[in-house]
């Protein structure tokens, strides 16, 4: 797989305040001090029942080429700000830590360490920002993606959002996580080219405008594309010339012998759900009853559902800017602190206390546990202390009602967080995006809740902790509140 690294190198996206503090640490002699971070986010956007875990494979490319260049080095000599033993240091530097993640395309649910990074104090705080940026985005984007896929109630969903995007990486990315979140493909053939995603696309209003007349644009298309020949009707009067002529050419093409399962039309504009209904109707009253309809114009969730609530006749949608920018809530808020620092060979949990509740972090190593009822489907998440096992658990806590004990019967546990870098290299192959989609889809069809799958008040899935964990956290916050 072609890698969109290959010609440049990131090592410097990252926050002023990474460089400073790892310069800090590297003047005090701490920067082989080991030290645990963990990534994990507060809150689901759009008020969903969960998340969309995407971006590990760029995490992976870019800790396992990290490292600074002569004008790397020169840059940073001009700041004035850094001390001449840490430049030489930055010039050997390379990422040789371990890297603890979910697999990608997993659904995961806030307050859970989604990645936890184990390495030497200066290297696991140089990484943060280029990790936020990869999580947050297309975290982001692939939770969005999956909330119009399953808006289109079994109908394809395209990306077409390149050119509303924030820049070209967002574009690119962005259609990766578009399709992890389970679209059909993306118009951005640089995604296509990078990722093995089906590409495809239809016409733009100036190839109508370009000719004399909307009849003439039509068939010049369809003879460039009898085997995909969709038409954009809405260029001038979609009911009054554009189906018709649309039909005209149906019909031309049909007398040469070409199957009406090639052919389509697109509604880019007015009244979608009203206008595809009477599309359908001209369609099939022409004996073109295969022919497909597309419609796109500023669609999201909501909207999509709007039009299929109302009758609309639509066999795919093209979404643009609401999926690929996330328009309605386009901060995800992934963070990353620190849990734990190695002291004596023994790694000693660290807890951030804050005056706001949900900012008050589960410190320590530990391990995600997704608990499963006897049907296969999830019923919490747990944290547990990094040396437990299922089999240890006595009963669960919930950390909102901790007097309630919850009794493990008939459950079954599986590990969410697995070793995929160790010693700065990969444990593994890179995935194919076609897995990490797969991944996601066979997930929501057989393990996650219907209820948690809702997009208006969907059930809070339960994130549990085993007692030992919930005890631990407990004297932590006694002894440093």
């Amino acid at each position: 797989m072609k890698s969109i690294y290959e010609e440049r190198n990131i090592a410097m996206m990252m926050d002023l305040y990474e460089l400073t503090m790892a310069n800090g640490y590297f003047l005090q002699e701490q920067e082989k001090h080991r030290v645990a971070f963990d990534v994990f986010f507060r809150r689901n956007p759009d008020g969903g029942g969960f998340s969309v875990f995407a971006g590990l494979e760029q995490i992976l490319q870019y800790l396992e080429d990290l490292h600074f260049g002569e004008e790397d080095v020169e840059y940073l000599r001009s700041l004035e700000l850094f001390d001449e033993r840490f430049l030489e240091y930055l010039r050997e530097f390379r990422f040789t830590g371990e890297v603890y993640a979910f697999p990608e395309g997993a659904v995961m649910y806030p307050n859970e360490p989604v990645v936890t990074v184990i390495a030497d104090l200066v290297q696991a705080q140089i990484v943060e920002t280029e990790l936020l940026a990869q999580i947050n985005h297309q975290s982001l984007v692939a939770t969005k993606a999956n909330r119009i896929v399953r808006a289109a109630a079994g109908r394809a969903v395209s990306d077409f959002g390149a050119r509303r995007a924030h820049n070209n990486d967002a574009a690119i990315y962005g259609a990766r996580a578009c399709y992890i979140g389970g679209v059909a493909g993306t118009a951005t053939v640089s995604a296509g080219q990078y990722f093995h995603i089906p590409v495809g696309g239809t016409m733009a209003h100036s190839w109508v405008m370009f000719y004399r007349d909307e009849l003439t644009a039509f068939r010049k298309f369809a003879e460039c594309y009898p085997n995909n020949c969709i038409l954009l009707v809405d260029t001038y009067d979609v009911l009054r010339s554009g189906v018709p002529n649309a039909i005209k050419v149906f019909n031309e093409m049909k007398e040469k012998g070409i199957s009406s399962k090639n052919f389509g039309i697109r509604l880019d504009s007015g009244d979608l759900a009203y206008l595809s209904r009477k599309a359908r109707w001209m369609l099939d009253v022409a004996g073109f009853t295969e022919a497909k309809i597309v419609v796109s114009n500023a669609l999201d969730e909501y909207t999509i559902r709007s039009i299929l609530d109302q009758g609309g006749k639509i066999d795919s949608f093209g979404v643009g800017e609401r999926m690929i920018t996330a328009r309605s809530e386009p901060v995800f808020g992934a963070v990353y602190k620190l849990c734990a620092v190695e002291e004596n060979g023994v790694m000693q949990p660290r807890i951030k206390i804050s005056e706001n509740i949900e900012k008050v972090t589960n410190p320590g190593l530990k391990k995600v546990y997704r608990a499963y009822n006897a049907d296969g489907q999830s019923i919490a998440d747990v944290l547990a202390k990094h040396d437990e096992k299922p089999e240890d658990f006595t009963h669960l806590v919930d950390p909102e009602k901790p007097w309630k004990k919850i009794k493990v019967e008939n459950f079954t546990f599986k590990e969410m967080q697995s070793c995929v870098m160790k010693e700065g290299k990969r444990t593994g192959k890179p995935e194919e995006i076609s897995v990490i989609r797969e991944r996601l889809k066979k997930q929501l069809a057989s393990e996650i809740w219907e209820e948690e799958q809702r997009f208006e008040n969907p059930h809070s899935h339960y994130l549990d902790m085993s007692p030992a964990y919930y005890s631990e956290k407990m004297e932590l916050l006694s002894r440093e509140g």
